[in-house]
């Protein structure tokens, strides 16, 4: 280091997406110093998975930036992927966001949560506990953990201290993570009727809200990749939630659609809204809520027929001006969430044209209209209609398809600050923690 250089203060976003991992540093300015990803090795995810990913990237974040000059760290996942620990350790299987073999559980649900409640989806968090529950007889299970949990959790120092307090090793969640596990984020505390379900309390995370200080990084990271002993973890969020972060919007009215694996709307509105049989959820967002929906279309149906190489080809070539008249629902299997919340929905992707370019424009239109019918059934349940939209994810960076999307939704399509959740949490550690003084 030179003579009068100063060391920055830095920030540290993890995301963990349905398709990879991914890390970004920032610093005092909310400019980014440092961008990895790093692909899931496999269809199958594990809690194996996140953490030699996670830890993959951190090996090489070290050749980038001194770990040391790292202040916070915060972790954003799927939203809905639960798995349960047994004595600490991950048991398998962990059931994904989009996994809906929970039906049954989500049925019996009905009789006790409140009507309309995000639980009653199968493919909500607390349906997929009991489905957990169910088929694991294991008796020494003791927690219930969602994606970004469990992370966080990993790089979390063990505080014994607190859990001589509690009698139980004490792990956090957030508002966002845990609601569709049954969190009242309105009362901000786990409900009475969840008391039911025979789930012991012990086994329910801590929860917070997302941005909250909950201890320092673990000695171990400290010594394997030399991150500070003083570094914070926060309470992390949802990668959806992540996602609006990371663009600026903060008004009512303002809507982002994240074009990822999957498609996910979302709108912010001052009111939560719930509406389980429509696959409407709402979350708290500072003073606001991001009322919403996530779609099983997206890019995971896309790469079933193209490769990212070809995609890339056709873009340029792209004419919406011409439509194809093909009216495809396009899903990467039977099942959709929102607008439709149908487990029984079938993909539509016929007749199939022999132009290669015609069938991919095609799909794009049906993703598009699955989109502008989301933002209407968001409006029908007393949502603002959007007075603009952002674009998160892969598909931003397609001119062509915005402009169509805009043109069809009848709004202005703005270019967000930043696209990448990984972004959202950095921004909101940064955010959170020059607020408390813990840095410049």
């Amino acid at each position: 280091m030179s003579a009068g250089s100063t060391v920055q203060d830095l920030y540290l976003g993890i995301d963990l997406g349905t398709s990879g991992c991914r890390t970004i540093v920032i610093n005092a300015q909310a400019e980014v110093v440092a961008n990895l990803a790093y692909d899931w090795p496999a269809e199958i995810q594990t809690a194996h998975t996140w953490e030699q990913g996670v830890n993959s990237l951190l090996a090489k974040l070290a050749d980038k930036v001194a770990l040391h000059t790292i202040k916070g760290i915060c972790v954003d996942g799927t939203s809905g992927t639960v798995m349960l620990t047994e004595m600490g350790r991950p048991q398998e299987p962990v059931l994904m966001y989009n996994d809906a073999r929970a039906g049954l559980r989500a049925q019996e649900l009905a009789g006790i949560a409140p009507a309309g409640h995000p639980v009653l989806s199968p493919t909500s968090g607390l349906a997929k506990v009991l489905w957990l529950i169910k088929n694991n007889r294991i008796a020494t299970l003791d927690g219930i953990f969602h994606q970004a949990d469990w992370l966080t959790n990993i790089l979390r120092e063990y505080d014994y201290e607190e859990s001589e307090k509690y009698h139980r090793h004490v792990h956090y969640t957030d508002y966002n993570n845990a609601l569709k596990t049954g969190f009242d984020p309105v009362e901000k505390k786990w409900p009475d009727w969840i008391k039911q379900l025979h789930i012991p309390a012990e086994w329910l995370p801590f929860v917070v809200a997302p941005g909250t200080d909950i201890g320092t990084i673990s000695r171990d990271y400290v010594e394997q990749y030399g991150f500070s002993p003083e570094t914070r973890i926060l309470a992390g969020t949802t990668d959806s939630t992540a996602a609006v972060m990371a663009t600026g919007a903060s008004q009512p009215g303002e809507a982002v659609t994240s074009l990822g694996s999957t498609m996910v709307l979302k709108v912010l509105c001052d009111k939560p809204i719930n509406d389980a049989n429509a696959g409407i959820y709402s979350q708290p967002y500072g003073d606001l809520w991001l009322v919403g929906g996530a779609s099983n279309s997206g890019g995971r149906v896309l790469r079933e027929f193209f490769t990212d190489e070809e995609m890339r080809t056709m873009m340029s070539e792209l004419d919406f001006s011409k439509p194809t008249g093909l009216d495809y629902y396009p899903l990467p299997a039977k099942g959709e969430r929102f607008p439709f919340n149908d487990p029984d929905k079938q993909p539509v992707l016929t007749p199939r044209p022999d132009n290669q370019l015609h069938f991919f424009q095609a799909m794009l239109e049906g993703m598009a209209k699955i989109e502008k019918t989301g933002y209407e059934k968001l409006a029908e349940a007393g949502a603002p209609y959007p007075v603009s939209v952002c674009t998160v994810g892969g598909g931003a960076i397609n001119q062509a398809w915005t402009e169509m999307r805009g043109k069809l939704l009848n709004v202005p399509m703005l270019q967000p600050l930043h696209t990448e959740a990984a972004y959202g949490v950095a921004l909101l550690v940064r955010n959170k923690l020059q607020q408390t003084g813990l840095t410049t």
